[in-house]
Formats: C-alpha cells, sequence, structure tokens
C-alpha cells in the first residue's frame, strides 16, 4: 500500500507535534521522522492502526479548525494529539514511541539538526554541544519549593520514605537524608535497613515465588507489566523532577530516562508469552521425547548504582519478574527515593504481594545481607568492579547465581578520515553525558595525530561553554555529581592528573559563588596523556576526558585494548574496511562504529574483562533470570 501525500502530510504534522521544530532543523526532524515511519507503514507495520489514525486525526482538524491538519499551527497540533490520545490512546502511544525512536536512532536527523534534539524553547531537548553566554546559570533560592516541583513531587518529599516489604511499608526507625546534589541539602528522608528487614523482605519474596507468581498464566504476568509501563508514563513528569530532584541531572535528561523506562517495561513485558524451549532428536535406541523448558531462578536481589536511579532498578526487576521470579531491590543509598516511588507503582498496578520489594540503605549493610543470603538465588548488580568482587565472593555460601555490569574505561578512537564534526559531537555527549557518571563513558579519547592538536583544541572550546545549574533550571546543559563523596573524587583524579603531567585544557574546577554548595565539577579536558598515567586507567565515573594521540589503526587498538576493562569501544571513520576491522579487534562488549552511547533494548549490552559477567537487554537478558530444564520421556 501506498499513503498519499496528504497522509504524509498529516503523519509529518503529527510527527512536527512530537518532536518540535528548533530554529536551525525549522522541522526537518519531523519531515525525516514521518517519511521513515511511513516506509514502515507501507510495507505493513502497524498499518491498519496508523491509518486509524491519521483518518481520525484529518476529521478533527476539520471538525475543530475547518482546515487540513498540514496547515495547523503547533499550538493548534497539541491538542489534537491530546484529543487522539483520548479517542483512540493505541495509535497515539505508537506513534509517540515510533516518531521519538526514529528521531533518536536516526544520524540523518540528530547530526544534522545536533544532539540531543530541539532546544527547550522549543520543548524538546537542549542543544547539549551548542555554545553558551552564559556558563553557570544562576541558582534560584530554593528550587523545591517553587511553583515549578509537580505539587505531587513535593507531597511525596514531605513525607519520611518507607520501603517496601511485601505490600506493606516499613520503617525502622533509622534513617538516611536524600540529598539534592545541586544544593546539598536534604530533601526528604529513608529508612537505613539493617539484616532484619532484608530477612523480611526475602521471606515475602520467597512466599510469593512458591506461593502462585511463577505459575501465574505468562499473559497475566506481562499484561501487569504492561500496566507498571502505563502507571511510569502517566507519572512521567512527576518521576524526571524527582530523579532530577535526587540524582541531580538536568531534567531534560530525566525525562529521557523515563522514557527509556517506559519502553524498556513494555518490551520486557512482551516476553513473558516468548519464553521458548526447544525440542532436541536424541540418539538412544527406541522412542524418544527430549524438550526443554525455561524455569525461574527463584528470588533475586537487584543492586543498583545511583546514575540511573529510575532505569536501572527497571533493568534488574522487569526481566526477572517478567521470567517469574521475585525480586528485592536495593537502591544506591544516593538515591533512594525514586525507587520507593517507583515500588508505590508496582503496588498501583496490582502486582502481587512480595513480588516486587524495595529495602534501602547501605552496601555494607543492606547490600552485604542480600549477598550472603542462603534464600537468595540470584544477584544481579551494576556498579563498580571493586563492589563487584565482593559480591562474587558472597554468592559462594549457596552458589547464587551472579551477573555484573562493571566498570569501564573505553576507548573512543578519532581517525583523521572521520567527519569530525559529527565525530567532536559524539566524543563531547559520550564522555560528558551524564555528568560522565556512567559506566560506559568514553573516557580515553584517542585521536589521530595529524588532527590531534585542533581536535583538541575544539572539544576543549566545547567544554568550556557547557552551563552549569540545577537541574530544574531549563537552562542548564550539565548538574552536579550525584555526592558530596563523588565530587571528591572526580576532583582528586583531576589533582592526580596535573601532578602527572597531562596538559589541563579545559575546566578542573568546582564553581563558587551560586554553585558553591552543590557537588558540580566543571567538565575537564587533559592533552597530552599517555596510558600509563592512573586518570588513563582508572574509572574516575566523572566528566573527566582524557586525550590521547595515536599514529597509525596498530597504535590504537593496541592503546584501545591496553585496559583491564571491556565494557565499550567507540570508532570514528568514513572507511568502512577500518571500521569493520576496528571493531573485530577491540576487546569490548559493545563497539559503537560512527555513533556512542546507542543503545536499544533490544540490543545485548554487558562487558568483557573486568567489565562484568553476562549479558543485559534483548532476549539475551533473559538468560541471566532463567535456567534450562531438560525433559526426556521414553514413549518406546
Amino acid at each position: 500500500m501506498q499513503l498519499t501525500s496528504t497522509q504524509l502530510a498529516t503523519l509529518a504534522a503529527l510527527a512536527n507535534g512530537i518532536i518540535p521544530p528548533d530554529h536551525r532543523d525549522d522541522g526537518a526532524a519531523s519531515v525525516e521522522a514521518a517519511s521513515r515511519l511511513a516506509a514502515r507503514i507501507q510495507a505493513g507495520t502497524n498499518a491498519a492502526l496508523y491509518l486509524q489514525g491519521i483518518q481520525t486525526a484529518e476529521a478533527l482538524a476539520l471538525k475543530l479548525h475547518g482546515r487540513i491538519l498540514s496547515e495547523l499551527t503547533p499550538s493548534q497540533v497539541h491538542p489534537l494529539l491530546g484529543a487522539l490520545q483520548d479517542q483512540i490512546p493505541a495509535f497515539f502511544k505508537q506513534l509517540r514511541i515510533d516518531v521519538s525512536a526514529l528521531y533518536l536512532s536516526s544520524p540523518d536527523v540528530w547530526q544534522r539538526v545536533g544532539f540531543p534534539g530541539p532546544s527547550a524553547l522549543s520543548g524538546g531537548y537542549p542543544d547539549f554541544d551548542q555554545p553558551q553566554t552564559q556558563r553557570i546559570t544562576q541558582l534560584k533560592e530554593d528550587p523545591i519549593m517553587s511553583m515549578s516541583v509537580h505539587p505531587n513531587v513535593q507531597a511525596f518529599l514531605a513525607r519520611p520514605g518507607r520501603m517496601l516489604i511485601g505490600s506493606e511499608w516499613h520503617e525502622n526507625g533509622q534513617w538516611i537524608d536524600a540529598i539534592d546534589p545541586a544544593r546539598g541539602k536534604a530533601i526528604g528522608k529513608f529508612p537505613a535497613g539493617t539484616e532484619a528487614d532484608v530477612n523480611l523482605a526475602v521471606k515475602a519474596a520467597r512466599a510469593a515465588f512458591n506461593g502462585g507468581w511463577r505459575r501465574m498464566a505468562p499473559y497475566e504476568r506481562g499484561r501487569l507489566l504492561q500496566k507498571v509501563a502505563g502507571l511510569i508514563e502517566k507519572n512521567a513528569e512527576e518521576l524526571a523532577q524527582l530523579v532530577t530532584l535526587e540524582n541531580g541531572k538536568p531534567l531534560w535528561e530525566a525525562r529521557k530516562e523515563v522514557a527509556t523506562a517506559v519502553s524498556w517495561t513494555d518490551y520486557y513485558a512482551g516476553w513473558t508469552t516468548k519464553l521458548l524451549g526447544d525440542t532436541i532428536p536424541i540418539s538412544l535406541p527406541g522412542q524418544f521425547l527430549n524438550y526443554t523448558v525455561r524455569e525461574p531462578l527463584g528470588v533475586v536481589a537487584g543492586i543498583t548504582p545511583p546514575n540511573y536511579p529510575l532505569t536501572m532498578p527497571l533493568y534488574k526487576a522487569v526481566p526477572a519478574l517478567a521470567t517469574g521470579n521475585t525480586i528485592i531491590i536495593k537502591p544506591s543509598e544516593d538515591t533512594s527515593l525514586v525507587a520507593l516511588r517507583l515500588g508505590e507503582l508496582f503496588l498501583e498496578a496490582g502486582i502481587p504481594e512480595g513480588v516486587f520489594n524495595v529495602v534501602t540503605g547501605y552496601g555494607e549493610t543492606v547490600g552485604a545481607a542480600l549477598a550472603n543470603h542462603n534464600d537468595v538465588d540470584k544477584i544481579t548488580f551494576t556498579g563498580s568492579t571493586e563492589v563487584g568482587r565482593l559480591l562474587v565472593k558472597a554468592s559462594a555460601g549457596n552458589l547464587k547465581k551472579v551477573s555484573l555490569e562493571l566498570g569501564g574505561k573505553s576507548p573512543n578512537i578519532v581517525f583523521a578520515d572521520a567527519d569530525i564534526e559529527a565525530a567532536l559531537k559524539g566524543v563531547f555527549m559520550g564522555i560528558f553525558f551524564c555528568q560522565g557518571e556512567i559506566c560506559s563513558a568514553g573516557s580515553r579519547v584517542f585521536v589521530e595525530q595529524t588532527i590531534y592538536d585542533d581536535f583538541v583544541a575544539r572539544l576543549a572550546d566545547m567544554a568550556k561553554s557547557v552551563r552549569l545549574g540545577h537541574g530544574l533550571d531549563p537552562e542548564t546543559k550539565m548538574g552536579p555529581l550525584v555526592s558530596r563523596e563523588q565530587q571528591q573524587r572526580v576532583l582528586d583524579y583531576i589533582r592526580i592528573g596535573t601532578e602527572e603531567k597531562a596538559e589541563l585544557v579545559a575546566g578542573a574546577k568546582s564553581p563558587d559563588g551560586a554553585l558553591a554548595n552543590g557537588f558540580f565539577v566543571e567538565p575537564t579536558v587533559f592533552a597530552k596523556v599517555n596510558n600509563d598515567m592512573r586518570i588513563a586507567r582508572e574509572e574516575i565515573f566523572g566528566p573527566v576526558a582524557c586525550v590521547l594521540p595515536f599514529k597509525d589503526f596498530p597504535e590504537a587498538i593496541a592503546k584501545g585494548n591496553d585496559t583491564p576493562f571491556g565494557l565499550a569501544a567507540g570508532v570514528w571513520t568514513r572507511d568502512l574496511r577500518k571500521a569493520h576491522q576496528a571493531a573485530a579487534a577491540l576487546y569490548a562488549g559493545t563497539v559503537w562504529v560512527n555513533c556512542y552511547n546507542a543503545f536499544d533494548n533490544a540490543s545485548p549490552w554487558g562487558g568483557m574483562k573486568q567489565s562484568g559477567w553476562g549479558r543485559e537487554k534483548g532476549p539475551y537478558g533473559l538468560d541471566l533470570f532463567t535456567q534450562i530444564k531438560s525433559v526426556i520421556i521414553n514413549y518406546t
């Protein structure tokens, strides 16, 4: 089937409502997304749903405005989208998912209009890599009390957080302050869990597992997880603000995390009915049927880091629950409120008692108790390699299964034949996105000698232009680090870098003035780094780029692989042969070519060497939470 020109124009106008144009692309992004989406529809993907939606949208435009939809202004399209959401929610949801995914995944779009997307003024993401006239935003006196904070967030922060154990909310009289890292001020509190709390949670999770959760019809499990996804989407702005207030990342980035949380939960909800086994031809004498089934492991403990306080608990919980396990989430003590709010949404969705539990507290108490507990069947952990080693040792008691997504010191290699503009943006985003607090950060930037000096100078200029500020300020491009401890760790490494005689070309300070009480560190660039320096070998987990020169392909690969880590790597080149050779030679769980930090729910994620065990995401993630049972039947 072929869409008419009118239908294509309607689709572009609807996409324009999802992706507002900015001053540079003048709607090119939405036209690009619409044309790509049209190709899918014409190939039959969700065609009936889209044709219904387009027809309804055209009718609404004529009814409400007396004009075709493509002639409407953005201010007229937005209410129409709201009407579509009410009338045909399935179409609206699919449109938003598809348009956003096409936009974020298409280099043809985002390299042209700039990453991460349309400016904040037009309702989209800020132009993270663009120069700005003012380096530091003026922090409002008390943004938590401003009208910009969602009333539900204010109400949530006003009451003490409580642990979710079974279907009850628990406290034990011991508390940890939740800190807004942009101001260094407490915004709430949550319990400091104990071993006794862990024991209660494990008992509740075991009872739920044995009591029928694993035997629930797969379709019903999937429906419950879809309800969770719907509630996350319904409360998206509230969750994004809570992420910003507790983690510090800018609101535009927090909103992106919420969108990922929705798509992730939807994705694995769909896997509940697709956990297939095999039939195996065996060679025993007689007649035998051999088949396999996937079965859940039992009680899972998910221990998560602070950098993605919403998606990380879901990365552990959703595939675990989809495969019939129960789970106890132990969130980072730096960002526990988000996980507790997530627990409320799981209960609201109707998840049975004991299936999803949240125990807050310190790693040395709650984390250790979970790792040592003999009735926990699996530990899934994202965090530092040092803690990963401790968890492996602790798991030996009952030989519980362990999967680990650990540290990284990822090489991002730029060859002289690369698209330099795209490489600059990719390198910049690869290290400074999420304040550098991301395991895959491209913290070792290898640049071919012939372009090294110019590339370093331009990267430094970009770093100097980044506006720091509170994440609730729409003009903020980079927020604070998550804790005072992490801020000091990063500043210590910057000091070490200068002592090692690396050349400091940008950043290196913690700002004073209005931001002095926050946990900020300026985006920092070191040049003339060699691979033996500590700043090039140890994970800093902050906004610090180490730029190293190389003379040819063999040296780039050798230096890139010269690390105990193997989580990710990046390659920038126009030479297809060189790209394939580099991807084959680099020892990393993921190699990005002419992109960086390009993640998808269906694509496996995990590390080699000391960057971890196992693969999350996609069908590979199901292996982390299931075990194979072989059944052999003699029917001779």
